[in-house]
């Protein structure tokens, strides 16, 4: 019977089992074969019908899909592949036996089923059936040379002799040669033809050359290779090449990673122990200056009496002779607060009276319920924005927002109030503020108000100004929470009477106005060594309100302490960023406000708040500017306020 006629719907392939049949021998499903498995497929592969089909057909998947099916019955489940490279690597194994039988006898050392392959080689390789003599395969005896030229005896057919010959035999099945190979093929028990040294004594052999030549004789002296070069095919050779390219090139990748990660390692260590030697050396400048103040204080106190037309202290004024460091909040803030320090005047702060303020500014936050309305947590007025300038109020009423504002206006020339309006719907504009009742109109709405923002995109038209101070003035009155910032500076640098002795006032000034400011109240220029006691001094003759400086450093003093913020922040200073500060702050000081004394542990609310509101602007622009760099903008800053908000405050 065919190999053909048994095939049918009852041959089962390997992963198939068939379940009323008991399993004679636990399937494996590796690589590895053992020796009960290759005899089984030895002995199905050597039958005369297997060899008919594969010598009949240049496509013979479907011989090995029979031959998996048959070891299936067995019990073996081997996929058609895995026996076709089986197969493959056991005949690369007799082929090289055999050749080193000719040469020095050892087969048998060399592959463990030589005999089996040989029975099935033999007989299927002569034209007749016909077994090749072993005597053909024994060595010649010493000294015995062996024919060359025409006169050497034929090879006999079907049996390789060469490189090209033995490929040819081996990819009987016309498949690809598999990568696998390489480690399944060796597999099993036989062993490596690699380990076994082999002298191998060359004849001399024919080399056809192109037709009307004849042939060469080329005479190959007697050559013993070295154990790690065994002689192999043109085609295993150039496969074992990129084998080892492939695993040298694999090696080196690893080995160029391992170095990265070992340098990065390295590289963090260094960063780490530079951090903490510049920490340290901050540190000791600090004490160093603090040794310094504490030895002039009395100096400075001294002469702070006995300037003339000097403005009116509280008695619980004190030396600035304090200094110390204020670092809250560092296990859960990211990035923390560097520095803080505490100047005052004839009383001495202790660390404990400064270090909780941070947590101040996050008890001053409304907690978020269901059962607040519309406007509950703030109604924020901006006066500002003409022709010229329409961003700076709607980033101040925007960030107001932002924040947690449930309202925010925005008060306006009738020029610039579509513009507003078409930036965001989220805010409610009036385009009042160049009409000719302007401060009325404003007036209608104070009492919805819980504060007031003076001063972003305001302009210096003597109109609006004249109106500005119209609209300080019945804010005051009704004690609402005024922050100024901008041109409304200038209003206030202009006419200091407007605002002086307000408390519940907050000047924002950056280094300029602050300038301005100084002189105009001081009639002194600003003292550069000295940017705390300036800072004091002006919130003093300004009647103990609310300054804050802004700079590298934002300042902040209420008479009777100076407050400095170092959160990180960016080297940006685009335009826009002192309006989200004056917007935030509008909302942190109503809250800050109506928070009470037990809220904010007998501190100034506004001081709080301010505390706060330059905190969350560094904030902000520190993780755009980490996004955007050089091209960051005030809008930019907007998109990270909510998130800022949250690592502050809330997480």
């Amino acid at each position: 019977m065919s190999l053909l006629a048994r095939r049918g719907p009852a041959r089962r392939c390997a992963g198939v089992s068939d379940p009323g049949r008991p399993r004679m021998i636990t399937n494996t499903r590796g690589f590895l074969w053992s020796d009960l498995e290759t005899r089984a497929l030895l002995e199905i592969w050597g039958e005369a019908d297997v060899q008919s089909a594969l010598d009949g057909n240049f496509r013979n998947s479907h011989v090995y899909r029979d031959v998996a099916c048959r070891l299936a019955e067995l019990g073996f489940e081997r996929t058609p592949e895995q026996c076709r490279i089986r197969i493959k690597g056991l005949k690369r194994q007799y082929y090289q036996a055999r050749d080193g039988l000719k040469k020095n006898g050892h087969a048998r050392k060399i592959c463990k089923y030589y005999d089996e392959m040989d029975r099935i080689l033999s007989c299927r390789g002569g034209p007749d059936g016909a077994p090749e003599p072993l005597a053909a395969l024994a060595p010649p005896p010493d000294g015995a040379q062996p024919p060359a030229g025409p006169l050497a005896a034929p090879p006999t057919p079907g049996t390789p002799h060469n490189s090209r010959e033995l490929d040819a035999e081996l990819d009987e099945d016309a498949g690809p040669e598999s990568p696998r190979d390489n480690f399944t093929e060796d597999s099993g028990e036989c062993s490596s033809y690699a380990d076994h040294p082999i002298k191998v004594e060359c004849p001399s052999f024919a080399i056809p050359v192109p037709p009307g030549d004849g042939f060469k004789e080329v005479s190959a002296p007697t050559i013993t290779p070295p154990l790690n070069q065994p002689k192999r095919s043109k085609k295993r050779h150039t496969n074992l090449t990129l084998d080892k390219m492939m695993e040298k090139f694999l090696q080196q990748s690893m080995d160029t990673d391992e170095k990265f990660y070992r340098f990065e390692e390295q590289r963090l260590k260094i960063e780490d122990k530079r951090r903490e030697a510049e920490h340290a050396r901050e540190l000791q400048m600090l004490q160093m200056l603090g040794q310094m103040l504490a030895g002039i204080s009395s100096t400075v106190s001294q002469r702070s009496q006995s300037i003339p037309g000097s403005p009116p202290r509280r008695a619980n004024h004190r030396s600035y002779a304090d200094n110390f460091n204020y670092n809250a909040m560092t296990a859960t803030l990211s990035p923390p607060i560097v520095i803080e320090r505490s100047f005052s005047l004839h009383r001495t702060h202790t660390l404990k009276d400064m270090e909780n303020i941070f947590q101040l500014v996050r008890n001053v936050i409304p907690p978020l319920t269901g059962k607040k309305h519309k406007g509950q947590d703030g109604r924020i007025g901006i006066v500002g924005g003409c022709r010229e300038y329409t961003g700076a109020p709607y980033f101040a009423a925007i960030t107001a927002l932002k924040v947690g504002a449930d309202l925010s206006h925005v008060f306006c020339t009738k020029d610039a109030a579509s513009v507003i309006k078409s930036y965001s719907p989220e805010l409610i504009v009036h385009p009042v503020l160049d009409s000719p009742n302007a401060v009325h109109e404003v007036e209608k709405w104070l009492p919805r108000l819980h504060s007031v923002v003076i001063g972003p995109g305001l302009g210096r038209d003597e109109v609006l100004l004249e109106n500005a101070k119209g609209i300080i003035e019945k804010s005051k009155v009704k004690g609402i929470p005024i922050i100024i910032d901008a041109d409304g500076l200038w209003l206030i640098s202009q006419q200091p009477s407007l605002i002086q002795g307000y408390q519940r006032a907050i000047l924002t000034p950056n280094y300029m106005e602050f300038s301005r400011l100084y002189e105009a109240m001081l009639r002194d220029p600003v003292d550069s060594s000295d940017h705390h006691g300036c800072v004091l001094r002006l919130s003093q003759a300004m009647g103990n309100l609310t300054v804050v400086q802004k700079g590298e450093r934002d300042l902040i003093s209420d008479g009777e302490k100076v407050l400095v913020c170092s959160h990180e922040g960016s080297s940006r200073r685009c335009g826009g960023q002192g309006d989200l500060l004056s917007g935030s702050l509008g909302v942190l000081a109503h809250w800050a406000f109506v928070a009470g004394a037990e809220k904010t542990n007998g501190q100034n609310p506004f001081l709080v708040a301010a505390f706060g509101a330059c905190s969350l602007t560094r904030q902000s622009n520190h993780q755009a500017f980490q996004k955007f760099g050089r091209s960051m903008t005030a809008s930019d800053m907007v998109s990270e306020v909510g998130t800022a908000f949250n690592k502050l405050f809330e997480t």
